[in-house]
């Protein structure tokens, strides 16, 4: 017995796409609806700033003397120029900065706990003020056993060849890279702006893997001078 023979019409994909489109078109002959436009009566400032913040930076031990002697270069342009509240915490040894009616600037209280965090790391006093003063500038902290896992003598010559005879070596990076450099122990922090932090760790970090001065200057003379060119 023959078997049945089925045909099957299979259609074009030109005909499927025209379909379609032909059903879109039927489905979009309604007219579009218009949304409102919101209305949002204008925020006060009050709710702007928002509710009072506050910072806390601890003080270790032995930087309550400096910090008291330089209490008043601190406190003024904190107070005055930024328009904030700040004090120090006998019981829990922090510095507390709060934002008070009279604070201004949104940024302000980001700008005065960097300075006394600054001052807390080792800095000056005058060196730290200029992240009050400066938007452009930052600070940078790491560990020389981050760069490479020294101990014992090893430790203590790497950190020798960062500060240099006299600290002859830390002077010279800091006046060839525009920065500020703080040695703490094997903690190195760096204060400036984001092109000369870099310049200035990528020296040290040449320092603690073993090169010698003398070739870490010529590299970061070289650096400089181009960055000054390209300025």
């Amino acid at each position: 017995m023959p078997d049945k023979m089925y045909t099957f019409h299979v259609k074009s994909k030109r005909s499927q796409k025209r379909k379609r489109e032909q059903d879109g078109v039927d489905m979009d002959t309604g007219e579009p609806v218009r949304a409102k436009r919101p209305q949002f009566p204008p925020i006060s400032s009050d709710h702007l700033r928002g509710p009072n913040e506050m910072r806390k930076i601890p003080v270790p031990a032995h930087r309550y003397t400096p910090l008291k002697e330089n209490w008043l270069k601190i406190f003024t342009p904190i107070v005055e120029n930024l328009h904030l509240q700040i004090r120090f915490n006998l019981k829990t040894r922090n510095v507390e900065i709060k934002t008070c009616k009279e604070t201004q600037d949104i940024s302000a209280l980001t700008k005065a706990t960097d300075f006394v965090k600054a001052f807390i790391l080792g800095f000056q006093v005058e060196d730290a003020l200029a992240l009050i003063r400066l938007d452009e500038l930052f600070l940078e902290s790491f560990d020389v056993t981050d760069v490479k896992p020294l101990k014992g003598d090893h430790l203590s010559r790497a950190i020798g060849r960062i500060a240099g005879k006299g600290g002859k070596t830390k002077f010279t990076i800091e006046n060839v890279t525009k920065t500020r450099i703080v040695l703490a122990d094997t903690k190195v922090h760096i204060l400036g702006s984001f092109q000369n932090i870099k310049m200035a760790r990528t020296a040290i970090c040449n320092l603690i893997l073993g090169s010698p001065p003398s070739k870490v200057y010529g590299n970061i003379r070289v650096v400089a001078s181009r960055a000054a060119e390209r300025f």
